[in-house]
């Protein structure tokens, strides 16, 4: 029995990514075994023959609908649909691009397909994967098009996915729409062995310092920042704490006057 409740109602209804039959998810690579990182019979969860396969990357099909649910044409269609007419440009055919409001030549846009990756619609939230050299683009397109309008960047965040080969850093962009009360996200995904990403700074200002807590956190290098330098650790600090492979403890801390030891040094009252 479903619930009644508006949101719980949209995240069941939203989920537009295509199921998989058991045929289908065997043929997928292993990503990992177990849980919680166990590799011995530590591993009390219960969880030790569990088996994760890694998810293919597809795009939502059509319908998108919209934050209730999907199960007809709404309001990410219309979205979808005047990103892909603005991409294109007025009149232009499909052999052509057209730059952005406002843009270099260096920003001429590709047709929607080359410029977005993949759309992917899970409850209730609609997000665009953008190719890293056409972010600065679709992210002044997004702003500046009448039928968008998506004037505010309410914060830029990291993922980190170490077994996502070619993409384990994610940057994540939240767009809102104070015109038309609207939210989406732009995705760009670059490795670790190439960590840059460019900066939105020019086209929104408020993305300065969300970008630099993610390359503090993360690592990820935003071309073209005006200060990328750190904004929570210690200007010395090795690596960024939140990637999954950086260590989980036994890391000193040291403070004015004192220093706290790491956890795997402190004394036990067990």
């Amino acid at each position: 029995m479903s619930s009644q409740h508006p949101e719980q109602k949209a995240e069941q209804a939203a989920d537009q990514l295509p199921a998989h039959s058991a045929e289908e998810r065997r043929e997928q690579p292993v990503v990992r075994t177990g849980m919680f990182g166990a590799k011995t019979t530590g591993d009390t969860s219960g969880y030790g023959g569990l088996v994760v396969r890694q998810s293919p990357k597809v795009s939502a099909p059509r319908p998108y609908g919209g934050p209730a649910g999907a199960a007809e044409a709404g309001e990410f269609d219309e979205i979808a649909d005047e990103l892909e007419r603005a991409l294109r440009g007025p009149g232009s055919s499909p052999e052509e691009a057209q730059r952005g409001p406002g843009s270099s030549p260096a920003e001429t846009l590709p047709l929607y397909g080359d410029a977005i990756e993949r759309v992917v619609i899970d409850r209730g939230e609609m997000t665009f994967f953008v190719r890293r050299e056409h972010l600065l683009a679709v992210a002044r397109t997004m702003r500046d098009e009448p039928s968008l309008r998506f004037e505010l960047c309410s914060g830029v965040s990291g993922v980190h996915y170490p077994r996502d080969t070619g993409a384990e850093l994610h940057s994540v962009v939240h767009l809102l729409s104070i015109t038309r009360n609207r939210r989406v996200r732009l995705e760009v995904t670059c490795p670790d062995a190439d960590p840059h990403v460019p900066s939105l700074v020019p086209v929104y200002p408020t993305s300065d310092w969300h970008e630099r807590e993610t390359y503090d956190f993360f690592g990820i290098v935003y071309d073209g920042h005006p200060a990328l330098t750190r904004i929570e650790m210690p200007d010395d600090w090795v690596g960024h704490p939140q990637r999954k492979d950086y260590p989980l403890g036994g890391i000193p801390v040291e403070y004015r006057g004192a220093e706290i030891p790491p956890p795997d040094e402190r004394r036990s009252y067990t």
